[in-house]
């Protein structure tokens, strides 16, 4: 008889998220989705969401080492090193953004406006958000993704810098 290990139960919250939806079976997402919560009145989709991509932008660029890069048209994105770590539109396109989540990647994907990232980059942990016009957009979760992504992406140097930078 073999001795039959027990499970990794120190792992953190959202690691066992993104376990658990590993194993879950593949299935189609229902047809009927809950409908996205509504801008507030007075502003347009399109004034709200330069808003948000500004604001995300201006957020990930407080970050030691980030530029903005853009690698192809309709994109600004954030990256350290030359290394993105935040796909993010311009002014004129749908609101989306895409960060490599390595923690958090399992319970993003049961958002239903979350996808694994095209081009082969969900398999690294790479996700994508893309909201309708006049959806109220997370800002709050978007900047936890961005700063993991770029946690993710961003040599350790400067990552102890961001973290020095906050205890002191």
């Amino acid at each position: 008889m073999s001795k039959t290990s027990k499970p990794n139960t120190n792992k953190p919250p959202a690691a066992k998220i993104a376990q658990a939806a590993a194993k879950k079976p593949a299935t189609k997402k229902p047809a009927t989705k809950k409908p996205a919560t509504k801008k507030p009145a007075g502003k347009s989709a399109l004034a709200t969401r330069k808003a948000a991509v500004a604001e995300l932008r201006a957020f990930g660029l407080r970050f030691p080492g980030a530029h903005t890069k853009s690698p192809w048209p309709g994109h600004l994105d954030l990256a350290v090193r030359d290394k993105t770590f935040a796909y993010l539109p311009t002014d004129d396109r749908p609101f989306s953004v895409s960060c490599k989540l390595p923690e958090s990647c399992g319970a993003a994907l049961m958002l239903p406006f979350v996808v694994p990232t095209a081009y082969g980059l969900g398999k690294s942990g790479w996700v994508s958000a893309t909201l309708e016009d006049g959806a109220e957009i997370p800002i709050a979760m978007f900047k936890e993704w961005i700063e993991e992504s770029y946690r993710a992406q961003a040599p350790r140097t400067l990552v102890r810098q961001l973290d020095a930078a906050r205890t002191g």
